[in-house]
């Protein structure tokens, strides 16, 4: 689990994920988007080869 400063939001081409994102659990698969707001705990538990897309808002530094 962990937050941080940006906004989270994403794509699941493939595979699935589960989210939990303040306490609650979320199962994604492909075809799925999921928005997660700056400084809420999240976390994933990637449960089969997944291929995604995801953007942060602003942009991450460290991703550069």
């Amino acid at each position: 689990m962990h937050s941080h400063i940006y906004e989270q939001t994403g794509y699941l081409l493939s595979g699935k994920i589960i989210f939990t994102i303040e306490g609650e659990i979320h199962e994604v698969n492909a075809g799925d988007s999921w928005s997660i707001k700056a400084n809420v705990e999240h976390g994933a538990e990637v449960l089969e080869p997944t291929f995604l897309i995801e953007v942060f808002t602003r942009i991450r530094e460290d991703y550069l």
